[in-house]
């Protein structure tokens, strides 16, 4: 460890929770050979998804039709030992169609009526939201209270989510055409956003040998819903240096294109940056991404590692940076650059 790791929280890692991130790194090497079964190549997209998983948020899709998106969920819920829900989002759905809704019932035994209320879709472990900007924002907002307080309310009464909880959404980036956008307050509820890109020439070729001949997988469970929530709690328990927390300030801070002391491309080419939830991700990602490479401890390496998932959808390009091709991808990698982290200095 550097100089600048003696001024880090204490480490509130105990013995049990080293051997559980021992278990953990052996457990994901396993995990990433059961999906193999099922899924050709993915493997960053996979990581990023394990890792939202194991800091209890949730993550956006994006990419083409085609790219097994939907498959790649419902096969990690198996590996997971998790109840999984499909919610494909459409025009006409209605908030209901996903949370649920009263049905007037008549009690047999008295032949009184009563409201009787009927569970939705969403009450499951994992959620895949199928193209999701395809339904109008009322649908879009159902899914608001579900994602932050992990429970539904329906007229007077609350009803709690299974734990854990996690909504993973998909989106076309193509076909805009008679699509809803998310609005950017609920885009900030997604830890990650995932870019979902086309395979390799191999992995392609193996894709097509797989679909278009007799192979079939059946992946193994490898964990469970006990033991996901347990890597929770450890995660959160990973120390984290001070100036690994000032680096990934300083990542959010400088993508305000009106905050001081700011690089000049920031505020030629972003029109809004990132907010506080952007430095909090950045940390809880990095330890997730620590743990599943069984470190004991956060880098700045682990920060950089989830810098582009975590700010790609919170950092808004001008029109004069759209024109010029500029993608907030290559904010973040500019960002990156310029920052140069105090360990990596030898500080």
């Amino acid at each position: 460890m550097t100089t600048a790791d003696t001024n880090s929280n204490q480490s509130e890692l105990t013995g049990s929770d080293r051997e559980v991130i021992d278990e953990l790194k052996q457990a994901y090497a396993a995990m990433r050979s059961q999906l193999d079964l099922v899924i050709v190549g993915q493997h960053d997209v996979i990581e990023q998804l394990l890792v939202s998983i194991f800091c209890r948020s949730h993550a956006l899709l994006v990419g083409v039709p085609g790219l097994a998106k939907t498959l790649l969920v419902s096969t990690l819920s198996e590996v997971l030992d998790l109840s999984f829900k499909r919610i494909q989002f459409t025009p006409d759905l209605m908030p209901a169609d996903i949370t649920g809704t009263e049905v007037l019932e008549e009690d047999m035994s008295t032949g009184k009526r009563v409201f009787k209320f009927v569970k939705g879709p969403v009450f499951a472990n994992m959620i895949l939201a199928d193209e999701i900007n395809r339904t109008p924002p009322k649908t879009q907002a159902s899914l608001l209270e579900a994602m932050q307080e992990h429970h539904v309310t329906i007229g007077e009464e609350t009803y709690p989510l299974p734990k854990p909880f996690f909504v993973l959404a998909t989106q076309n980036p193509i076909e805009q055409e008679g699509t809803y956008p998310l609005p950017e307050a609920q885009l900030d509820r997604f830890m990650f956003n995932i870019k979902v890109d086309y395979p390799s020439m191999e992995e392609e070729a193996a894709i097509i040998k797989r679909v278009t001949g007799t192979y079939k997988a059946k992946p193994s469970k490898m964990l469970d819903a006990e033991a996901v929530m347990r890597l929770q709690q450890v995660v959160r328990r990973v120390p984290v240096a001070d100036h690994v927390v000032n680096y990934a300030a300083s990542l959010a801070r400088a993508s305000r294109p009106k905050a001081e002391d700011v690089p000049d491309f920031v505020k030629e080419m972003v029109s809004w940056g990132a907010g506080p939830r952007a430095g909090i991700y950045l940390i809880l990602a990095a330890k997730a991404h620590a743990v599943l490479n069984g470190q004991i401890h956060t880098t700045t390496e682990n920060v950089k590692a989830v810098a582009h998932p975590v700010l790609r959808h919170r950092v808004l390009t001008t029109f004069n940076a759209e024109a010029a091709g500029v993608t907030s991808d290559d904010i973040v990698s500019m960002l990156l650059d310029h920052f140069q982290p105090q360990a990596d200095l030898g500080v």
